[in-house]
């Protein structure tokens, strides 16, 4: 059976001269090439909705790909696509860079210039390595999507869209439906998830920025676990101390809840950093929150075309959730889809800010009545991203850790 080989590199001649090699290698079938991180990724993901056996056996990646590092995309697929082995090609091939390569997921270096004898060599122990893992895993077996958890970005056109309280609903509703979920405040100089759900911390995510290596260990000691049964990982109380989480920072992050977590849901507020972007990027959804004014919508429009033009996110793969929803106001949820160019979530959330007030100001939002029209539209958004069951609603208890429950609709 041959080997399917999957290029990944930006600098076109190196590329081209690596897939000749690779095209000389026995039983090899390279695969079209990819030129960027995010087109490696999709590809990688698209392949494994439909089964594990449609992945390459050899993923090559060529140190000079972007917008993410080598190192870090090679650890985002390993941890993503574990039955994918992945190949580092580089200049550098001192002792330093191998230990760092395989620490992120490679299953092997290749130096250069390239030699056939090495490269040869160096796929064939991979595709091995491969096919023994997708043994393991059993013939056509599924590889877990987001590679053991789903992350959903929840990002504001600008400030008071709505954002927090989307997110905060989002995961409570994940939680609620029995996945373990994780809720990440990466709005980092002023985010207010510990506001809305009363909690008093010490820990936050910026501890996490000086760690090399998130262990599930270290990550362990920084998340907060409410109440509610989510575990929390909450923004800086000392806003200056957000420049200390990076957009690397934010992806080893991620990628660590990704494979402890169902849910990990993640509140990127209304500031563009780097931290928010690299969640943004690395999303399998990214929700974009807007109210149905000229103001607002304008700011929609403007993020998603920034996020295109950073090449952090393209607009359709981007979805926009229209919050506070009237059906007497001129801008309807249609016309703010073609307005952003995005997709657009079914669910619009109502405007309906007196069912809030009391728990907003309590700082309870976790006990928001389940017959708020508000918290049954978030939680059918949940149920639309596929966060939580679908055709079930929260209890009219509240989501407290004693009141946990979904009550089905009557027929």
């Amino acid at each position: 059976m041959p080997t399917r080989i999957l290029p990944a590199g930006a600098d076109p001649d190196a590329v081209r001269s690596l897939t000749t090699l690779l095209s000389q290698l026995p039983d090899a079938e390279p695969q079209p090439p990819v030129t960027d991180s995010t087109q490696l990724v999709d590809t990688l993901a698209r392949l494994a909705a439909e089964s594990v056996d449609e992945l390459p056996e050899v993923v090559v990646v060529h140190e000079r790909i972007g917008p993410v590092p080598a190192l870090e995309l090679i650890r985002e697929v390993a941890l993503r696509f574990p039955a994918a082995g992945v190949v580092l090609v580089t200049s550098d091939a001192s002792p330093g860079l191998f230990a760092a390569a395989m620490d992120s997921g490679a299953r092997g270096l290749v130096g250069l210039p390239l030699s056939y004898e090495e490269l040869a060599g160096r796929v064939q122990a991979v595709a091995q390595w491969s096919a023994g893992v997708r043994r393991h895993l059993g013939h056509g077996a599924e590889t877990p999507a987001g590679a053991g958890g789903t992350v959903v970005t929840v990002s504001g056109a600008k400030g008071g869209v709505g954002a927090t309280l989307t997110a905060v609903q989002l995961a409570l509703a994940a939680q609620a439906s029995g996945r373990a979920t994780a809720l990440v405040d990466l709005d980092l100089q002023s985010g207010d998830i510990a506001s809305y759900l009363d909690v008093q911390f010490r820990r936050s995510v910026a501890d996490l920025a000086a760690i090399t290596d998130i262990s599930p260990r270290v990550l362990a000691d920084a998340v907060f676990r409410h109440d509610t049964g989510l575990a929390l990982l909450l923004a800086p109380a000392e806003g200056e101390r957000g420049e200390e989480v990076t957009d690397r920072t934010a992806r080893q992050l991620i990628g660590a809840l990704r494979s402890r977590y169902e849910a990990v849901v993640v509140d990127c507020g209304a500031q563009l950093g780097g931290a928010g972007a690299a969640a943004v990027e690395t999303a399998d959804t990214a929700l974009l929150v807007t109210t149905p004014d000229v103001i607002a919508v304008r700011a929609a429009k403007r993020t998603v075309r920034m996020w295109d033009r950073l090449q952090i996110r393209k607009a359709e793969e981007t979805t926009v959730v229209v919050n506070r929803h009237t059906r007497g106001t001129e801008i309807q949820p249609a016309l703010v889809q073609r307005i952003t160019g995005t997709a657009l979530a079914r669910t619009a959330v109502p405007a309906a800010f007196k069912e809030l007030q009391g728990v907003v100001d309590a700082g309870r939002l976790h006990e928001l009545d389940g017959r708020s029209t508000v918290k049954q539209a978030l939680w059918a958004l949940a149920a639309e991203l596929g966060l939580a069951r679908a055709g079930e609603q929260p209890s009219h208890r509240g989501t407290g850790r004693a009141a946990v429950g979904f009550r089905r609709r009557k027929e």
